[in-house]
Protein backbone atom coordinates (compact mmCIF):
# COMPACT_ATOMS: atom_id res chain seq x y z
CA UNK A 1 0.00 0.00 0.00
CA UNK A 2 1.30 3.43 -0.91
CA UNK A 3 -0.54 5.54 1.58
CA UNK A 4 -1.26 4.10 5.36
CA UNK A 5 -3.85 5.11 7.96
CA UNK A 6 -2.78 7.70 10.26
CA UNK A 7 0.04 9.56 7.71
CA UNK A 8 -0.27 13.19 7.17
CA UNK A 9 -0.74 14.91 3.90
CA UNK A 10 -0.77 17.79 1.94
CA UNK A 11 -2.81 17.39 -1.17
CA UNK A 12 -2.68 19.82 -4.26
CA UNK A 13 -6.05 19.98 -6.29
CA UNK A 14 -5.15 20.47 -9.74
CA UNK A 15 -6.18 23.73 -11.44
CA UNK A 16 -7.94 22.65 -14.42
CA UNK A 17 -7.77 26.27 -16.11
CA UNK A 18 -6.82 29.49 -15.50
CA UNK A 19 -9.28 31.20 -13.20
CA UNK A 20 -9.89 27.33 -11.48
CA UNK A 21 -10.21 27.87 -7.35
CA UNK A 22 -6.93 27.02 -6.29
CA UNK A 23 -7.06 24.71 -3.14
CA UNK A 24 -4.91 22.64 -1.43
CA UNK A 25 -5.77 20.08 2.21
CA UNK A 26 -3.88 19.13 4.73
CA UNK A 27 -4.66 16.25 6.72
CA UNK A 28 -4.56 13.00 8.45
CA UNK A 29 -5.60 9.51 6.42
CA UNK A 30 -8.41 8.61 8.89
CA UNK A 31 -9.37 5.57 6.38
CA UNK A 32 -7.73 3.39 3.27
CA UNK A 33 -8.80 1.49 0.80
CA UNK A 34 -6.47 0.69 -2.34
CA UNK A 35 -5.65 4.44 -3.46
CA UNK A 36 -8.79 5.86 -2.09
CA UNK A 37 -8.52 8.13 0.99
CA UNK A 38 -10.73 9.29 3.81
CA UNK A 39 -8.65 12.41 5.05
CA UNK A 40 -9.74 14.73 7.75
CA UNK A 41 -8.09 18.59 8.07
CA UNK A 42 -8.04 21.91 7.16
CA UNK A 43 -8.91 23.32 3.23
CA UNK A 44 -6.65 25.89 2.07
CA UNK A 45 -8.47 28.61 -0.88
CA UNK A 46 -6.18 31.01 -2.62
CA UNK A 47 -7.38 34.63 -2.07
CA UNK A 48 -6.38 36.25 -5.64
CA UNK A 49 -7.11 39.94 -4.02
CA UNK A 50 -4.42 39.34 -0.96
CA UNK A 51 -2.44 36.44 -2.51
CA UNK A 52 -2.48 34.11 0.11
CA UNK A 53 -3.86 30.58 0.95
CA UNK A 54 -7.06 31.03 3.23
CA UNK A 55 -7.30 28.20 5.72
CA UNK A 56 -11.37 27.34 6.44
CA UNK A 57 -12.03 27.37 9.94
CA UNK A 58 -13.33 24.39 10.89
CA UNK A 59 -11.87 20.69 9.70
CA UNK A 60 -13.67 18.85 7.03
CA UNK A 61 -13.50 14.88 6.14
CA UNK A 62 -12.58 14.32 2.76
CA UNK A 63 -12.55 11.19 0.56
CA UNK A 64 -10.10 11.46 -2.29
CA UNK A 65 -8.57 8.77 -5.16
CA UNK A 66 -4.95 10.37 -4.57
CA UNK A 67 -4.47 8.25 -7.77
CA UNK A 68 -6.39 10.22 -10.15
CA UNK A 69 -4.53 12.66 -11.88
CA UNK A 70 -6.50 15.39 -10.50
CA UNK A 71 -4.18 15.61 -7.24
CA UNK A 72 -0.33 16.22 -6.39
CA UNK A 73 0.42 14.57 -3.03
CA UNK A 74 3.07 15.55 -0.39
CA UNK A 75 3.27 13.05 2.34
CA UNK A 76 4.47 14.95 5.73
CA UNK A 77 5.66 14.19 8.75
CA UNK A 78 3.58 13.10 11.79
CA UNK A 79 5.05 15.35 13.79
CA UNK A 80 3.01 18.19 11.83
CA UNK A 81 0.85 20.35 13.97
CA UNK A 82 -2.44 20.61 11.75
CA UNK A 83 -3.90 22.83 13.56
CA UNK A 84 -0.98 25.46 13.55
CA UNK A 85 -0.32 24.98 9.49
CA UNK A 86 -0.24 28.25 7.73
CA UNK A 87 1.03 29.36 4.38
CA UNK A 88 3.87 32.16 4.29
CA UNK A 89 6.21 34.13 1.87
CA UNK A 90 9.23 33.76 3.30
CA UNK A 91 12.15 36.30 1.27
CA UNK A 92 14.66 33.74 1.24
CA UNK A 93 12.02 30.61 0.03
CA UNK A 94 9.17 31.77 -1.34
CA UNK A 95 5.78 30.37 -0.61
CA UNK A 96 5.94 27.99 2.12
CA UNK A 97 3.12 25.68 4.58
CA UNK A 98 4.77 25.66 7.94
CA UNK A 99 3.51 24.88 11.33
CA UNK A 100 6.10 27.67 12.55
CA UNK A 101 7.81 24.83 14.25
CA UNK A 102 9.30 21.90 12.41
CA UNK A 103 7.69 21.88 9.23
CA UNK A 104 8.43 23.59 6.60
CA UNK A 105 7.11 22.71 2.93
CA UNK A 106 8.15 24.96 -0.13
CA UNK A 107 5.41 25.43 -2.75
CA UNK A 108 6.68 27.48 -5.11
CA UNK A 109 5.44 25.27 -8.11
CA UNK A 110 1.91 24.99 -7.43
CA UNK A 111 1.60 28.72 -6.10
CA UNK A 112 0.83 31.91 -8.73
CA UNK A 113 3.67 33.78 -6.78
CA UNK A 114 7.26 33.20 -5.89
Amino acid sequence: MIIEQHEKVHVVYRALYESSTRRHLVGEVVAVAGSVCRIHGYVFIYDSKTTDFIRKQKKRTTIIDLADCGYIVNVISNDVDLDAVTYRYLPESGSVVTDGKNFELNINEFTPRT
